[in-house]
C-alpha cells in the first residue's frame, strides 16, 4: 500500500488514543487525487471557483435540508451542543454554519495561553524555516508563497505555525486564539483544492496555493500573530464576523466557513510561544492532534502547561458564553461575506 493510500490516523487529545479518521467523501477524494482520470477532472473543474459556487448553491437550496439528519446520524454530531434542533435548519448550509449552545466550548482563561481557533485536527511546525516538509518529506513549507509578502515572511521565517484542518463533520466557526486587535482581512487569490489529508499527501503545496484571507492580530502577550482562513473545494463563502480595529477577546468568534472542509493557519513570531507538548510530539511523527476550540495550543515561553489542563474538559461544559443564534440563522449582524 502506498503512503498516500494508507488510513489517515490522528491523536485524540480526549481519549488519549491514536484513531483512524472517517473521511467524508473518501471515495471521491481518492479518485480525484490518486487516479489519472480524477487528476484530469481536478485540474479542469473541481479546483475552480465555479464548481465550489455551484455546490455551495446546492447546499443553500431548501431540498438540501433532507441531508441534515442523515449527516447528523452518520457522523455522530452532538445534538446537545447545537443551538437549534437539527430538524429545523432550513438548508444544509444553515446547519453547516450552526452556532453552538452558550459555552459549549470553554475557553482556557489564563492570558498566557493560546487556544486552538477551531475544532479539528491540528499540526504544528516549531520552526518554519527548519521544517523539512509537512505530510510529505522534502517539500518544506513555503511561507513567502503563503503570505505573498516577502518582508512579512522574513519576519516570521523562524516562527512557529499551527495548521488546523476542519473536516466537513466539524463545527465550522473559527475563533480568535488570543486577545488583541485584528486588521481587516486581506484576500490572497488562488484555486480551491481539497485540504483533506488525501489531497495534502499528494500535494502539500495546496496549503499555500489555495485562496485565503490574511488577518494580522496585534497582541500584548504574543506580539504579532498571523491568522489565515484557507478555502477549499466546495467552500463557497467565508464570513468575517469581527470588526477590524476593535479589540477582541480570546475565544471570540472571528467568522465561519460555508460547506466543505477547510483550514485555519496560525503563525507566531520566533520565540513568542511554546507549543503544547502533545502537539509537538505527534506533529514530529507526522500525526495530527484532534482538539476543540478553547483548549490550550501553546503558552508563553517558560510557562509549561500541565498535561491535564491542556483540554478544558473531556466533554464540553456549559458555562457563561455567547448567546445562541436563532434557529436556522447563519448571518450575524456584523461582518461581510467573502466569496471564496
Amino acid at each position: 500500500m502506498s503512503p498516500t493510500s494508507e488510513p489517515v490516523e490522528f491523536f485524540n487529545r480526549y481519549t488519549g488514543k491514536t484513531e483512524t479518521e472517517d473521511i467524508y467523501g473518501e471515495g471521491f477524494l481518492r479518485w480525484a487525487y490518486e487516479s489519472k482520470a480524477g487528476r484530469a477532472a481536478l485540474s479542469t473543474l473541481v479546483k475552480r471557483k465555479l464548481f465550489s459556487s455551484w455546490y455551495g448553491w446546492r447546499m443553500s437550496q431548501p431540498a438540501s435540508r433532507s441531508r441534515v439528519l442523515p449527516f447528523v446520524e452518520k457522523y455522530g454530531i452532538k445534538r446537545e451542543e447545537m443551538a437549534g434542533e437539527a430538524e429545523y435548519y432550513p438548508t444544509f448550509n444553515a446547519f453547516f454554519a450552526r452556532k453552538l449552545k452558550p459555552a459549549a466550548r470553554p475557553i482556557a482563561g489564563d492570558p498566557d495561553t493560546v487556544v486552538f481557533p477551531a475544532d479539528g485536527r491540528h499540526f504544528a511546525i516549531p520552526d518554519i524555516a527548519a521544517s523539512d516538509g509537512i505530510f510529505v518529506k522534502g517539500i518544506p513549507f513555503d511561507l513567502p508563497a503563503l503570505l505573498r509578502d516577502d518582508a512579512l515572511a522574513q519576519k516570521f521565517a523562524h516562527g512557529s505555525m499551527i495548521i488546523s484542518r476542519l473536516c466537513p463533520v466539524d463545527y465550522h466557526r473559527f475563533h480568535f486564539p488570543c486577545a488583541g486587535v485584528p486588521s481587516e482581512a486581506k484576500l490572497i487569490n488562488g484555486p480551491l483544492y481539497s485540504v483533506s489529508p488525501i489531497a495534502l499527501r499528494q500535494r502539500p503545496t495546496i496549503l499555500w496555493e489555495n485562496k485565503r484571507y490574511l488577518v494580522r492580530l496585534q497582541t500584548e502577550e504574543f506580539g504579532e500573530v498571523l491568522l489565515l482562513e484557507v478555502g477549499a473545494t466546495c467552500v463557497g463563502t467565508v464570513k468575517q464576523t469581527y470588526r477590524p480595529g476593535e479589540r477582541v477577546t480570546k475565544g471570540q468568534e472571528m467568522g465561519y466557513f460555508i460547506f466543505g472542509g477547510s483550514c485555519f493557519i496560525t503563525v507566531f513570531e520566533q520565540g513568542r510561544v511554546q507549543l503544547a507538548p502533545d502537539l509537538l510530539e505527534h506533529s514530529a511523527q507526522g500525526r495530527e492532534v484532534y482538539s476543540r476550540i478553547g483548549d490550550v495550543a501553546a503558552t508563553v515561553p517558560g510557562k509549561a502547561a500541565e498535561k491535564e489542563s491542556l483540554a478544558s474538559t473531556t466533554e464540553p461544559g456549559f458555562t457563561e458564553g455567547d448567546a445562541p443564534v436563532e434557529v436556522g440563522a447563519i448571518d450575524p449582524t456584523a461582518g461581510a461575506a467573502s466569496e471564496i
